[in-house]
Parts: C-alpha cells; sequence; structure tokens
C-alpha cells in the first residue's frame, strides 16, 4: 500500500480545513515515495493549496508516511494492522469488531487501500465508526474501477451514502471518483447521494478504464449511530412507493 501523487493531492487539500482531535491511525503502514514523470506535481500541490515546503520534506528513509501525516498537521500517525510485520502498533483483524478499549479514541482514521482487502466488509466499516470519536473522520481510498484482482473487492458509491448516511447518519464530506494517473482525460467526478433522486447512479461514460479510486470523506457526530441495517437507496425508494410497502409477509401473503 502507499500514498500517490493523487492522494498526495487529497491529503494535502484536506490539511487546509481539517486538524484531528485524539489520535490518528492508519489501516495499514502506508507508504510515501516521489518519482516518476509526476514528480514535479507535488510542488504544484503545495503552491496551490498554500502549504509550506517541498516535496521532499515529506519524506522518511524508510519510505513509510508517518512524516507525511505529521508535516500535514494530520496527526503522530498510528498503524493497525492484522501483525507487526511492518511495524504496526495497533494489532487487530479487521473481519472483527475492535477491542471496546479502543472505541472512540481516533480523531482521524486513514484507509488507503486496505478495506478492498478484508472479506467481511461489514464488520471492517463498523469497525471504523466504533473507532471513531465524534467529530473524528475517516478518509478512505479503494478501487472503483480497473483495480481487477487487486483485492477482493471494488466499491461503488452507493454504498458510502447508504452505510455512512442513511444507516450511520454521519456526514459526507466527500465522495468522488479519484483516477490513478493525474491526466486522465474522464478526471475526477464527484457523487452526490443517489436517494435524492431515488435511481441508481449512472456510471457509464463517468469514469474511465483505468485504475480509478472511489475516495470519500466521512464525518462522525454525537448524532452518529451503529447501523440496524442498510438497504440501497433505489430499492428503498420503490419499496416506500408500494401498496404493500410497509406490511409483513404474512399481511401481503394473505390479501393475495
Amino acid at each position: 500500500m502507499g500514498i500517490d501523487y493523487v492522494l498526495f493531492d487529497r491529503l494535502v487539500e484536506l490539511s487546509t480545513r481539517f486538524r484531528p482531535e485524539g489520535r490518528s491511525l492508519m489501516l495499514g503502514r502506508q507508504g510515501f515515495g516521489i518519482k516518476g514523470k509526476h514528480r514535479k506535481l507535488y510542488e504544484e500541490t503545495l503552491q496551490r493549496y498554500g502549504v509550506e515546503g517541498r516535496r521532499f520534506d515529506f519524506l522518511q528513509e524508510d519510505g513509510f508516511a508517518e512524516t507525511l501525516f505529521a508535516r500535514l498537521g494530520l496527526g503522530e500517525i498510528e498503524t493497525m494492522d492484522f501483525s507487526d510485520y511492518e511495524g504496526a502498533t495497533v494489532l487487530h483483524d479487521l473481519n472483527a469488531l475492535p477491542d471496546p478499549a479502543l472505541e472512540g479514541q481516533f480523531g482521524f482514521i486513514f484507509d488507503g487501500g486496505t478495506i478492498e482487502h478484508v472479506f467481511n466488509v461489514p464488520n471492517a466499516l463498523e469497525g471504523m465508526l466504533r473507532l471513531l470519536r465524534p467529530g473524528g473522520r475517516l478518509v478512505s481510498a479503494n478501487g472503483l474501477n480497473g483495480w481487477y484482482g487487486h483485492g477482493m473487492y471494488q466499491f461503488n458509491p452507493e454504498l458510502v451514502w447508504t452505510f455512512w448516511k442513511r444507516a450511520c447518519n454521519c456526514n459526507v464530506i466527500d465522495c468522488r471518483a479519484v483516477p490513478e494517473e493525474p491526466g486522465d482525460s474522464f478526471g475526477q467526478v464527484e457523487f452526490a447521494d443517489p436517494a435524492l433522486a431515488g435511481v441508481r447512479l449512472k456510471l457509464k461514460n463517468k469514469i474511465g478504464p483505468g485504475r480509478t479510486y472511489l475516495y470519500y470523506e466521512v464525518e462522525k457526530t454525537e448524532d452518529s449511530h451503529l447501523p440496524d441495517f442498510a438497504l440501497q437507496s433505489d430499492y428503498e425508494t420503490r419499496w416506500n412507493g408500494h401498496a404493500n410497502a410497509g406490511k409483513t409477509h404474512l399481511e401481503t401473503d394473505a390479501r393475495s
């Protein structure tokens, strides 16, 4: 796992408007390096957002990303992983819910492509909600398209709005497609809540065939809560508008 240029750009933007309170956490120990044809773009991003420093100021000798997060004001970040083989300090299997002692401890969590490798995604997502403190934010970037065979899953913006907004009552601050290649002709596309339209998101011809992240930022509030269930928005709209909506299966069967 690693933070490439487009994720660096998003994190720099985040740093201009958010400072976490409490502990900061990354899922898996993220690497960060500057190389290749995009190296000059890092300087442009720093200048565009008015962040002091040169690109090399954010690097560390071992190739990991703690210095990046610290220099951006996103905290002295800790690492959560299944084992300590890369130096993780918080050991936890994301397939299971976290230790209650960790709940509400973190003001910032960065998922730079970890959840897509976890089989039990519902537990992993609920675990992140439990770990966040009110006012804390989760920033996630996992595969939306073009990452075939990379992880167990690719994700849809419907999941962001259904789980984080409607099931957990969190604030969805950002939800967008971010192509891994910054010069991709499709560019970044922001996704509104599909429940507002009552129909599914139409992604055809909006995102390209190349590797594209589903990037989102959510905030836990005092009114956020653990999910009871999550229903896809367009189906929920159909069910709510149906003559038998709200009736039990037995009531419906008795009238048929």
